[in-house]
C-alpha cells in the first residue's frame, strides 16, 4: 500500500480530494462490518429468517436467491463482484492526477484514492457492505465510526464490466464523503437502528443491521406467529403473520412502492416504520415525478404501472399478477404468458407480419428497457449508463431508444 509522502501539499493544489487525509487500511482482526443476521430478534416482535424455515423451506431456499435477498450483504469474497487481480483492480478519471485501486488484504477488501506525480496513497477505506443485488452494478459502503457512507467506486456489470466511478459523483475527486441515510436502507435492507433523530443522518447501531430483505419486511413481526404454531399447536394456518395475498389491491399495490415508487417521495415517518396493509399515503408523500409526462424508469415501476391501460381496466392486476416475489426473476419472453391470460395472440397489430412468434415477445414491445438518466456512472472519459424496463405498459414506436 502506497503511502502519502512530503508532497501533501502539493497533492492538495494538484487534486480536489474530499475529507483529504491518510488513512491506514485496518487488519482484519481490526473493527469492520458489524451485523447480525439474526439481530431481527432485537427488533421487537421479529424473529429473522432463520426461524421461518423451519415451515416454509420450499420458499426459503428459492427467497435466497431473489434479488430483494440480495439487495444487500455484507462485504466479503462471496458477495464482491469486483475483480481484485493485477490490472483489473484499477480505475483511472477524467483526472489524470488522480486514480483508485482497489486491493483485498487479511481477508478485508479496500478502495484507495492515489493522486500527484508520483502517485501516493492519500486514502483508503475497507468496503463494509455490498449494496444491489448484482444484476446490473454492485455499489458499497464503509463505517467510520457509528457514521455509513458511499464509497466513490462500483462495480458495473453490464456491458464491458469493470470498476466505475459511483453514478452521481464527479469524475476525477475523491469524495468519501457522501452519507447514507436511513431512507436509502429502509429499500436495501431490513432494518439498522438509526441512533439520531435527522432524516439524513448516517448514525447507527451497527450491530442492529440486518442485510437484505428479509420475510418479515412484507409479512410483519413473526415471533408471536411461530410461538402460536409450535409442533404440537392447533392454531389455525396463518395466525397471527401478514400475509400481502389477503390485502386489498391498494394494499398490495402500496407493499410494493414503498421501494418501488420512486426515491422522491417526501417521508412523513421514520424509516422502517411503515406496516404492511396499512395505506403508504399515510409514510410517503405521493412521488412528485408520477406528475411528469415521461417519469424516469428507475425505481419508479409501480407509477409507471398505474398509467397502463392494462392496470386501469383491471380491478384485480397487482405486481405479484406478474412477479412471484419468492423467486428469482425470470427471462422477458416467459412473461409473455402472463399477458396472453387477457390477450390473443391474433390480436396483436404485428400478428400478420410476424405470425405466432409474437407469443414470446409481448414484453420487449410493449415493456421495453429504456435508458435511466438516474443512473449514470463514469469511467476515465467514458459515461456509462443503463436501460432498465419501463412498467409503463403501451404500444411503443418501433424506433424508442
Amino acid at each position: 500500500m502506497r503511502r502519502i509522502g512530503p508532497l501533501v501539499c502539493l497533492v492538495t493544489l494538484l487534486l480536489p480530494v474530499a475529507h483529504l487525509g491518510e488513512q491506514s487500511p485496518p487488519s482484519a482482526a481490526e473493527a469492520g462490518p458489524v451485523a447480525n443476521k439474526t439481530s431481527a430478534s432485537t427488533r421487537a416482535g421479529y424473529a429473522g429468517d432463520e426461524a421461518c424455515q423451519a415451515c416454509h423451506r420450499v420458499q426459503s431456499e428459492a427467497y435466497i436467491h431473489t434479488a430483494h435477498h440480495l439487495t444487500s450483504q455484507l462485504a466479503g469474497p462471496s458477495s464482491i463482484l469486483g475483480t481484485f487481480g493485477p490490472g483489473e483492480n484499477g480505475l483511472r478519471t477524467a483526472n489524470p492526477a488522480l486514480h483508485f485501486e482497489m486491493e483485498a488484504k487479511d481477508g478485508a477488501y479496500f478502495q484507495t484514492a492515489i493522486a500527484g506525480f508520483p502517485y501516493m496513497s492519500v486514502r483508503a477505506e475497507r468496503m463494509d457492505v455490498v449494496v444491489g443485488s448484482g444484476h446490473r452494478a454492485q455499489t458499497y459502503l464503509y463505517w467510520r465510526g457509528d457514521q455509513l457512507f458511499e464509497l466513490p467506486v462500483s462495480y458495473w456489470l453490464e456491458g464491458s464490466a469493470g470498476w466505475v466511478n459511483s453514478p452521481g459523483y464527479q469524475n476525477g475527486l475523491a469524495n468519501f464523503g457522501r452519507t447514507i441515510p436511513p431512507r436509502c436502507l429502509e429499500c436495501h435492507a431490513s432494518f439498522i437502528q438509526a441512533t439520531a433523530l435527522g432524516t439524513f443522518d448516517n448514525h447507527y447501531d451497527r450491530a442492529s443491521l440486518v442485510p437484505g430483505v428479509a420475510c418479515e419486511t412484507c409479512h410483519g413481526p413473526g415471533k408471536e406467529h411461530i410461538a402460536l404454531h409450535a409442533p404440537g399447536s392447533q392454531a389455525k394456518t396463518g395466525q397471527a403473520i401478514l400475509n400481502p395475498a389477503t390485502f386489498p389491491r391498494d394494499r398490495q399495490i402500496d407493499l410494493c412502492a414503498l421501494c418501488h415508487n420512486g426515491i422522491e417521495r417526501q417521508q412523513l415517518g421514520p424509516a422502517f416504520s411503515y406496516v404492511p396493509g396499512q395505506p403508504l399515503a399515510n409514510y410517503l408523500q405521493p412521488n412528485p415525478m408520477d406528475n411528469t409526462t415521461r417519469p424516469d424508469v428507475h425505481g419508479n415501476q409501480v407509477g409507471l404501472l398505474k398509467r397502463s391501460r392494462c392496470f386501469l381496466s383491471s380491478a384485480t392486476m397487482t405486481c405479484t399478477t406478474c412477479h412471484d416475489v419468492h423467486a428469482p426473476e425470470r427471462d422477458a419472453a416467459s412473461y409473455s404468458g402472463r399477458c396472453l391470460q387477457c390477450h390473443q395472440v391474433t390480436g396483436c397489430g404485428m400478428y400478420k407480419t410476424m405470425g405466432k412468434q409474437i407469443a414470446t415477445n409481448c414484453i420487449d414491445c410493449h415493456m421495453p428497457l429504456l435508458t435511466t438518466s438516474a443512473i449514470v456512472a463514469t469511467r476515465g472519459d467514458e459515461s456509462i449508463g443503463t436501460k432498465i424496463r419501463t412498467h409503463w405498459i403501451k404500444i411503443y414506436p418501433k424506433t424508442v431508444e
